[in-house]
């Protein structure tokens, strides 16, 4: 089935590309490894041991880990690979 400019399954690999884009992203995210260190690395406070045991190879304290998360900019879920308007600039 045709649609317009878009070439039949053009929808699937949006959706395709769009998944591939966010798992790529999910892995350059992953959990911390490696030995925990005892104080923060941004603060200096001491890192609970509890948390430590937890996460093993924490880095951060959980203000500092906390305020660092709230700092990321959420992105929108959608894919532009395929939009008329981006292949016009």
């Amino acid at each position: 089935m045709a649609g317009g400019w878009a070439k039949d399954g053009a929808v699937s690999e949006q959706i395709e590309a769009s998944i591939s884009d966010e798992l790529a992203r999910l892995k350059t995210r992953r959990a911390p490894v490696g030995e925990s260190l005892t104080h923060c690395a941004d603060c200096e406070e001491e890192i609970p041991e509890a948390r430590r045991r937890a996460i093993p190879g924490v880095k951060l304290c959980i203000d500092c880990q906390q305020e660092r998360d709230g700092s990321q900019q959420l992105r929108g879920g959608v894919n532009r690979r395929g939009s008329k308007d981006s292949q016009l600039k």
